[in-house]
């Protein structure tokens, strides 16, 4: 279960909205905290049941990090002026999903990521490369903020 949000309840996104929300943007900016301090990428990612897909190549300065340390923060956001602003942070630890690197021996579990990540973003093609792995944040606490709703 997903901490509430204290502040900004105003413009908090109700739950419906943040689904919509993440379902709608398309890219992720993933903060993980190494050795040097933090590092920030931006990532695909499919949101699905409540957890947040992630595909890393398994040969990253990412992965690395989150081999040390699961905890993630993630933002995705959109908006140009700042009456437009709006986004979501996603708390939490992530835990690894199959393979890694990802192969073709079947995990029921990634069946449904895996196709949701390939409509949204490769034709509907399931794409196993053999350098990415996949990993899932259940969100441990969600922040939101709407912008578009202090005019109302």
């Amino acid at each position: 279960m997903t901490k509430e949000q204290r502040r900004g309840r105003a413009i908090a996104m109700t739950p419906d909205e943040i689904d919509a929300f993440l379902d709608e943007e398309r890219t992720c900016r993933v903060a993980t905290m190494g050795t040097t301090g933090p590092h920030a990428t931006p990532l695909w990612y499919a949101w699905l049941d409540g957890a947040l897909w992630l595909t890393s190549l398994s040969r990253s300065q990412r992965w690395a990090d989150l081999q040390k340390d699961p905890r993630i923060a993630v933002v995705v956001d959109a908006g140009v002026a700042y009456d437009e602003l709006r986004g979501v942070e996603l708390r939490g630890k992530v835990e690894v999903v199959g393979d890694v690197p990802r192969t073709d021996t079947p995990v029921p579990e990634l069946e449904a990521p895996e196709q949701a990540f390939a409509d949204r973003y490769t034709g509907g093609v399931v794409v196993r490369d053999g350098r990415h792995a996949w990993l899932r944040l259940t969100p441990e606490k969600t922040t939101s903020w709407d912008f578009r709703k202090l005019g109302r």
